[in-house]
Parts: structure tokens; sequence; C-alpha cells
């Protein structure tokens, strides 16, 4: 997956953490165990295993009355790129486990991960000054606390070696983690390995979320679930002094609050799924549209300049809708919500201040590929009128700056094949079209192309 960020005073996006989502039990059909190169235990106090996704991306030429230093390319251009992770764990006994992952990622984006709200690829990373050497991911320590005797079973996996646990709990985890392991996760549409690859759509692309530039924080979660309803709660940092640059430990400066309240129990009671809702307050030193408009206009800065701003701490809040509802054992529907306050710099993830999006999921059983997967969806996003308005006036945002703006919403579109070739290989294409790509009316439409390869270990 990708963050969007910055870098020691450079607008930068990079690599975000790329793991197959363990849902809760009731929905089955969108997350079914895929096979695997090695073959894995379903009892035992360790894991192991890998993966690697390899994604290469091209867009044909396009339209563009004009464009400024952060457009998409209207030229032809291409990407590759890819993330490799290796994932283990230990159980230090009946309800105690340390996760920690290890991963590389290298390969630029599309015209440098820049000039689209919806991004196209979760796992492009864009800031040259991040190497390809191995880093350390996730270091995690997870407690279970049973509140009952009745027990279900658990699918083993990356973030949990546990075969087994309480069906009414409480889960604590501290130490280095991804907001989105267990935030705003969906079935359908959270996976750049077999599933969809654009923000907007395997993520809500208003969800500001916290990281540093590789895309992971230091925090704490805690999660009740139980069978009717779930919720969880988390407190990390955040990034600073400009985004995407080191963490802030000084949760004074700079943190992040995150709740999500979960019901399981779709909106057709025949079938399962799931409802969540979701908010979340950052506080970092962010900068105000609306500030650098007025310095702009009062002669203080050559064009709008959202960093041009006193060393402070503001707020950005939001909030978010994710459903998920099963139709049968291969077809799932999904659908996402997204909104936060649009005056507070985009700080994080993507330059989206609205988003709605929905799509279908469907497995290859009734084609008689069983290990197959397809999927259709569809993204609208949208931006506050004064951030159109600093971006009209030629500012330059995280991932934004054509020098002007004829502001329209950017609605998408993404359709992709995966198909299983042998054991825990699989490949297939993906295409994406963009209407309005950065907002604006005077340049696109643009189809963006990819194809993946991907390796479960």
């Amino acid at each position: 997956m990708v963050l969007a960020g910055a870098l020691c005073g450079q607008r930068a996006a990079a690599q975000l953490p790329d793991v197959t989502v363990t849902q809760h039990p009731q929905v089955q059909a969108p997350t079914e165990s895929a096979p695997t190169l090695f073959p894995h235990t379903t009892e035992g106090r360790f894991w192991l295993s890998g993966q690697a996704n390899f994604i290469w991306q091209a867009n044909p030429s396009f339209s563009a009355e004009y464009s400024g230093p952060k457009s998409f390319q209207s030229r032809y251009n291409k990407a590759l790129g890819r993330v490799i992770t290796g994932y283990a764990g230990v159980r230090l006994g009946r309800s105690t486990e340390v996760l920690v992952d290890g991963e590389e990622a290298e390969g630029l984006g599309l015209s440098g991960v820049v000039g689209l709200g919806g991004f196209s690829d979760l796992d492009a990373v864009k800031d040259p000054t991040l190497t390809a050497a191995p880093y350390l991911a996730r270091v995690l320590v997870h407690q279970v606390f049973g509140l009952g005797q009745e027990k279900q079973e658990a699918d083993r996996g990356p973030l949990s070696t546990f075969s087994e646990t309480p069906e009414r709990r409480v889960d604590l985890r501290a130490g280095k983690i991804a907001i989105t392991d267990f935030f705003d996760t969906n079935a359908v549409g959270s996976d750049s390995h077999l599933q969809f690859m654009n923000w907007a759509i395997d993520q809500n692309g208003a969800f500001d979320f916290p990281s540093d530039p590789r895309g992971y924080t230091w925090g704490v979660e805690a999660e009740y679930q139980s069978k009717p309803w779930g919720a969880r709660f988390a407190e990390a940092l955040e990034a600073g002094p400009q985004n995407g640059g080191p963490l802030v430990w000084n949760l004074h400066r700079a943190n992040t609050t995150d709740v999500e309240v979960e019901t399981h129990r779709g909106v057709w009671k025949k079938q399962p799924g799931i409802v969540r809702l979701l908010g979340w307050v950052n506080h970092a030193n962010m900068g105000d549209y609306q500030y650098a408009i007025d310095q702009y206009l009062a002669g203080k800065t050559k064009t709008p300049d959202i960093d041009a701003h006193p060393l402070q701490v503001t707020r950005k809040y939001g909030f978010g809708v994710n459903m998920e509802q099963s139709l049968t054992d291969t077809v799932t529907l999904y659908g996402r919500f997204g909104w936060n306050n649009g005056r507070t710099e985009s700080w994080s993830f993507a330059e989206i201040d609205q988003t709605v999006s929905g799509g279908v999921g469907v497995l290859g059983h009734m084609w008689r590929r069983n290990n197959d997967r397809a999927g259709l969806a569809f993204a609208s996003n949208g931006i506050s009128s004064v951030h159109a308005k600093y971006l009209a006036l030629g500012g330059a945002g995280m991932l934004l700056g054509d020098g002007g703006l004829r502001y329209g919403r950017e609605n998408l579109t993404e359709t992709y094949y995966t198909a299983h070739l042998w054991r825990g290989f699989y490949a297939g294409p993906d295409v994406q079209t963009f209407v309005n790509p950065g907002y604006n009316t005077a340049r696109g439409p643009v189809v963006v192309a990819s194809f993946r390869v991907h390796v479960e270990l």
C-alpha cells in the first residue's frame, strides 16, 4: 500500500504496509484462503511466511490543456515496482504473541506518484531517497484477554499466530504497527496482492491515517470483539515537522486518535455482512489552506504556499463508513464513504477531502477456477472549496499542482482479474480509468493499464 507524505521539506509518497487482511469470520467469500508456495501449519507456536508483489503500470498519452510541476504526465509513461515482505511470529503463551516483519520495496510510481487524488498503485514508492535496502516493518506485542468460555476458530496468518481465540475478548497491541492493518479493512477492497490497486478503492481516500515515510507508526491499539459487534481504539505517533518526516515522539506536538465501531450484521439479513463506522483526529504541524491563500493575496508569497507558516499544532479530523455484504458464497458487494474537514493540509495519505466508492468482488468458483478472483469498482473523489481555490491560484499540495485548476470531481473505475497459476503463484491484468485526473476538467481522461504478478510463500 502507499502513503503520501513529505520528507525533509520535499513532498513524497512512500510504501505502505502490504498484507493480506484477516477479516471477521462471518464474511468468508472474498477472503477465502489462497494457496501458498509452501504449506503452513494450522497449529503451533511459530509462524513464518512471506510474499512478493510485482506491479507494472503504463498510461498512454492523453489530452491536457496545461500541466504543472505536480501534474500526472500527459505523455506515455510506465513504472514497475515491487514489495517483498517476510512475516514471523511466536506465541509466548496461550494469550501472548510477538510479531516481527521485514520488508523491501523499490520502484517509483507513474509520474512520480503525483497528479491524481486516488493514485493508481498502492505499492508505488515515490521518494527516490528511500533505498531498496530491507527495513523493519512491524514489531508488536499482542495480548488477548478472554471474556468468556466460548471459543472460535481463527485463521493463522501474518497478523496472528492463534488458531483459536475467545469469541468475546479484548485484544491489546503495542509497538510498530500499521494503522490500516486494523482500521478501515474490507474483505473486497483492502489487498493489493490479489484485489484492487487504487488508493481510493482499497482505502478510504479521505482517511489521513498516520505513518512514517515507509507507512508505519509506533502506537497502541485496543480492540473489543464479540459475535454481534466490535470496537477498536488506537493512539499513535504522527509525522513531522513536515509531513512524511520522522515521527514526532512528543505527543503534545503531534499525535493521532482513531476509533472504529463495527456491527457483524449486514444490510441483508439472509447473508453475512459488516458495517464499520470510523472517526479520527490528527494533530501535527499542518498548514491551513485559507492562511496560505491570505499570505499570497497579501503579497507575502509568490504563489500560495501551504508550508509557509510558523511551527504550529493544527488539527485535522474526519469520519468514514465502510460496509461489505455477501450476496452469495462467491459474490460480495462493498462500499465506503469518507470525509475530512478539508481546511487543514493533506498530511499523510492522499489529497482527498471527500470520497465515495463501491464495487463487487467475485471468486472463481462459478466458472470452475476456484482460486481465481475478479472485481469491478468505482470511486468519486472531491476536495473542499478552499482546497480547490488554493490549487486554482497556483498552489501545490502534497500530490497535486497543475499551476491552476478548473475544478471537477475526480471519477475513476477499476477492474481486475487475478488468476491462480500454480501453488502460490498468481498473475493478472488491471485497468483503471480517470475522468478529471487531479480534479482538473482541463486534463484527461486517462487510462492506466496494469499487470500484476504475486507470489504467496
